[in-house]
């Protein structure tokens, strides 16, 4: 079957030669039994592969399971991989087959694989260089026959230097290895994948296709995509839905990319306008140059922003230097032995932010006033609200995986 034909089947949009590799990958090792680690980041699309994978191989007659590490809590995940006794822990009120007992003869896809905890990471290798695993609660060694494919958007040799992952299992797994590109590496397919999108969002919601003019596509194309194809369906189904004028220019899709990505978005206005670059330069230079500039213009101004916060602190304390320039040359203020001023410290969190000062004849115990619980317990409950409680999408904005968002909703007693 030619790369084509897959991509027409599986609905997988783009030509860039990257992801062209990692499907002849994908093609190629299909038809063997061996052990497959797909690496890249979150939202790629790494599950799709591990289906091309299993529909191309002898074993797409039999069971496909797609298992997240990373959404099962570790007390449980032993249990629903390896299946456990009656008795054998509280709760087992029955017997119950786990997933590699299940889908023997099959294929079983474990995403977030470096989310696995260490014991469980232990079963598994036993599993793929002996084909036995054991129930949790029994001593009977059983038999299985699963074809292995991992994902993982962390570095695992990585996580093995950190004691966090087993170096073995990473060697064992990665037999064959595929890279799934990032969407900002492959710039080319972003108007292909959005034209795409908004046609299939046209469709559902019965109305026009959005159309992009020049500049709109480019602002789309220098955006850097965090969240990858996932994060550009999102966006494509929001101007979709909420654009009242079917032409978008470069300014209106503005208003849909997230705020913190602002200064992203606005290099992306000056490289797609080309203001302020001369002829004859070619794009990457331009794009590299422009950055550089706006990063050297924002550092600057919010050093001045911070030398002028820090003198205003200072006033208030009773402390004037002559300029607020004289401040800025250390991050705290001076202090002196016979003051009774508690000096602040300028802090990413908070400016004001009091510490413990040292003199020659005494020490002041500062109460903490920067509360990093309720600010943690706040970022989770909006960004649950922004995904309508979708856990995944909610541990993907915050940076984190998804059973320790678990684990937090728990820990913080949050009402999704």
């Amino acid at each position: 079957m030619d790369i084509q034909s897959i991509k027409n089947r599986f609905g997988i949009i783009g030509n860039s030669p990257t992801l062209n590799h990692a499907l002849n990958t994908a093609v190629q090792v299909a038809n063997t039994d061996l052990s497959v680690l797909i690496a890249g980041e979150s939202g790629v699309g790494k599950e799709v592969f591990s289906m091309i994978i299993h529909a191309l191989s002898p074993r797409k007659h039999n069971p496909f399971i797609a298992v997240n590490c990373g959404a099962i809590p570790e007390g449980t995940i032993d249990s629903e991989l390896f299946g456990h006794e009656k008795g054998s822990f509280t709760g087992a009120v029955d017997s119950r087959k786990g997933y590699f007992e299940t889908v023997n003869g099959g294929t079983i896809f474990l995403d977030e694989i470096g989310e696995m905890p260490l014991g469980t990471q232990a079963r598994l290798l036993r599993v793929l260089e002996t084909g036995e695993f054991i129930r949790v609660g029994s001593s009977k060694v059983q038999k299985t026959d699963v074809r292995v494919i991992a994902a993982t958007n962390r570095e695992l040799l990585e996580f093995a230097q950190q004691n966090r992952f087993r170096e073995d299992l990473y060697y064992r797994l990665s037999t064959v290895p595929i890279r799934v590109p990032a969407l900002r590496d492959r710039k080319e397919d972003i108007p292909l994948l959005f034209r795409k999108f908004a046609a299939d969002f046209a469709e559902r919601y019965k109305t026009l296709s959005v159309q992009l003019d020049a500049g709109a596509q480019q602002l789309l194309v220098n955006y850097p995509w965090p969240g990858n194809v996932r994060e550009l369906k999102n966006i494509a189904e929001q101007i979709s839905v909420l654009s009242t004028d079917k032409h978008v220019n470069a300014e209106a899709i503005q208003r849909f990319l997230p705020q913190h990505n602002a200064s992203s978005r606005s290099m992306a206005l000056i490289t797609s306008s080309g203001a302020g670059v001369p002829s004859g330069t070619s794009s990457d230079f331009k794009t590299e140059r422009d950055i550089l500039y706006k990063l050297i213009f924002d550092l600057k101004k919010d050093m001045n922003d911070l030398k002028q916060m820090i003198f205003d602190v200072a006033h208030n304390q009773g402390y004037t230097p002559e300029d607020p320039s004289t401040v800025a040359k250390s991050s705290i203020l001076p202090v002196y032995a016979d003051t009774e001023h508690i000096a602040p410290v300028a802090t990413p969190y908070n400016v004001s932010t009091p510490i413990l000062l040292e003199s020659n004849t005494r020490h002041e115990d500062v109460e903490e006033t920067l509360f990093l619980a309720d600010r943690e317990k706040e970022y989770i409950t909006k960004a649950l609200k922004k995904h309508k409680s979708r856990r995944r999408d909610a541990a993907a904005e915050l940076g984190i995986s998804e059973r320790t968002l678990y684990r937090k909703i728990k820990e913080y007693d949050i009402n999704e």
